[in-house]
């Protein structure tokens, strides 16, 4: 079984099927450990293969190597049971100034944890998997690119493949089939009591966040404003969400809506405060970013603006509470460069024009009206 990657259906070390093969389980997991660095998305898109390893190992614990804003979650709303430890700083693993020492301290203890299962689920492993093998597990699988190191069970990596579907084909390789396709997450109690003010006999409540990590991925602000505008006009309650660096942002989705019914809360709300107002919102209306994915995790509708290739990575697998408008780009609109070369196999260009700014409000104010307006559509999980 060393080194293998999955090829042959007949191959006789599978034993079952899941989004990939499942393989055998290994013997004797007490510990767990799941790499997954990055932002809000990224350990969303990772939580339904922490479900799995949790429901194929029930007498493991399971400790999410992450960041901050993991443990943030973690901590904030209600979910599976794992843990977070926050990744010190390197290369490839956790953008920032590397301490080695830090380093060297982190390997140690974490080596001292006599780990059973070490899973790899950030990316091709160019560098987490030498960061993985450096646990000291006695197992490994993760997902590789031809030029990264070998782990015990290895998932071939294409960079276009949905993100939560890659990492449930990784808990396969452990012998862990799907506990589900999506995080399934809930909101804690003492976060709703602050929101009366926003939500108190308001009908319909929109949550519009027009910011996300990468700019191209960013619909322009005033189009957001328009959307926020015609449903004000509508009588619904629109609060525009995003962190303290997306205030500006935010101010220009009000500015251009015009409306005392719409409010920036940009800044302002703690992890768990945005989880309950998301879970009590009509819709939640954003770019491909953190919040649109938060809000489809607590069962939220989302209308998601979206460049193609994207979605493919992240988008909502269903239709009937989530609406996905999509820009066709495929080259960039300043230098011309292909834009769908991305991933570990070529370099991005350095411009950061949005991809998305060609997404007709018109159609997307359309979608979100779907979800004010009354519909016999189930909020149910």
């Amino acid at each position: 079984m060393q080194g293998f990657e999955p090829e042959e259906p007949g191959n006789p070390d599978v034993v079952g099927w899941g989004v990939g093969p499942v393989l055998e389980r290994f013997e004797r997991v007490r510990r767990i450990a799941v790499l997954r660095g990055g932002g809000l998305g990224d350990l969303l898109f990772a939580l339904p293969a922490v479900a799995a390893l949790q429901a194929a190992y029930p007498d493991a614990s399971v400790t999410v190597l992450g960041t901050p804003v993991h443990q943030e979650l973690a901590a904030s709303i209600a979910g599976p049971a794992y843990d977070v430890r926050i990744l010190p700083f390197a290369e490839g693993i956790r953008p920032g100034p590397e301490d080695p020492a830090a380093l060297e301290a982190f390997f140690t203890q974490m080596n001292r944890e006599t780990l059973d299962l070490a899973v790899q689920l950030h990316g091709g492993g160019r560098f987490s998997n030498p960061f993985l093998l450096r646990l000291g597990a006695r197992h490994s699988v993760g997902s590789r690119t031809p030029d990264a190191a070998r782990l015990e069970r290895n998932l071939p990596y294409a960079y276009y493949q949905h993100e939560p579907l890659r990492a449930l084909e990784v808990a396969g390789l452990a012998g862990a089939p799907p506990a589900g396709l999506e995080a399934r997450l809930r909101p804690l109690d003492r976060y709703a009591g602050g929101l009366d003010p926003f939500l108190a006999g308001e009908s319909a409540v929109v949550v519009i966040h027009p910011g996300a990590t990468d700019p191209r991925r960013r619909w322009p602000a005033r189009s957001f404003g328009e959307v926020a505008a015609a449903c004000a006009a509508d009588g619904a309650r629109v609060l525009v969400v995003g962190t303290r660096d997306e205030e500006d942002l935010a101010a220009t989705v009000v500015e251009t809506a015009a409306s005392a019914r719409v409010t920036s809360l940009a800044g302002e709300l703690e992890l768990g405060a945005l989880a309950a107002l998301l879970a009590a919102a009509s819709v939640l209306v954003g770019n491909d970013s953190g919040p649109r994915h938060l809000a489809q995790a607590l069962g939220t509708p989302t209308v998601g603006l979206y460049w193609a290739g994207n979605v493919i990575n992240a988008g909502p697998l269903g239709r009937s509470r989530h609406r996905v408008h999509l820009s066709w780009l495929t080259h960039c609109p300043e230098c011309g460069a292909d834009i769908t070369q991305i991933g570990w196999t070529a370099p991005r260009c350095p411009h950061e024009s949005p991809l998305v700014a060609g997404i007709s409000v018109g159609a997307v104010y359309q979608d979100v009206r779907m979800f004010t307006a009354k519909s016999p559509l189930p909020r149910g999980r």
